[in-house]
């Protein structure tokens, strides 16, 4: 439990807005800022994932999975591109927005069912459905950085049938 509550006091503080913000980006304003980054992390070439990401964040955005672990733009690019082989149906589907300041909180699920070897586990055919959370920080319209939090470990049990 206490996994949890570290994670939503996380996701709290990420999502306060910075002081230097005025006013807050609309849900649909939010949405289609944001929308690139899940194409992106969707499409079918690694030429797409370039061309989604250079549409929506800013060159030096920050791609963060913890507080001090992040990647660069081209960095994700490689790592999003190399999971295409793995997972070539995956997909997000964003099911809450919510806004503050120039941040995005974006509530989604993702979905894949990889063709071999994923996060360890061999190929059984069975698929994975996460839970996601993601903090858009955005600036001049575009996605500055992006803190990511993903329940890998339950897509793994779902993968070795456990679950």
């Amino acid at each position: 439990m206490s996994d949890i509550l570290q994670t939503a006091g996380l996701v709290i503080a990420l999502a306060a807005p910075s002081p230097a913000t005025q006013g807050s980006l609309s849900v649909e304003q939010a949405i289609e800022i944001v929308r690139p980054v899940y194409n992106a992390l969707t499409a079918a070439s690694p030429a797409d994932v370039r061309v989604h990401l250079e549409s929506g964040t800013t060159k030096d955005w920050q791609n963060c999975g913890s507080t001090n672990a992040c990647d660069d733009r081209e960095a994700t690019i490689a790592r999003w591109s190399a999971r295409i082989a793995k997972v070539p149906d995956f997909s997000f589907e964003i099911l809450d927005v919510v806004t503050m300041g120039n941040k995005v909180v974006v509530r989604s699920e993702a979905q894949g069912t990889p063709v071999g070897e994923f996060l360890g586990v061999a190929q059984s055919g069975r698929a994975f459905r996460i839970m996601t959370i993601d903090v858009h920080e955005v600036q001049d319209g575009r996605v500055y950085r992006t803190y990511h939090v993903e329940d890998w470990s339950r897509a793994s049990r779902q993968l070795r049938g456990q679950e």
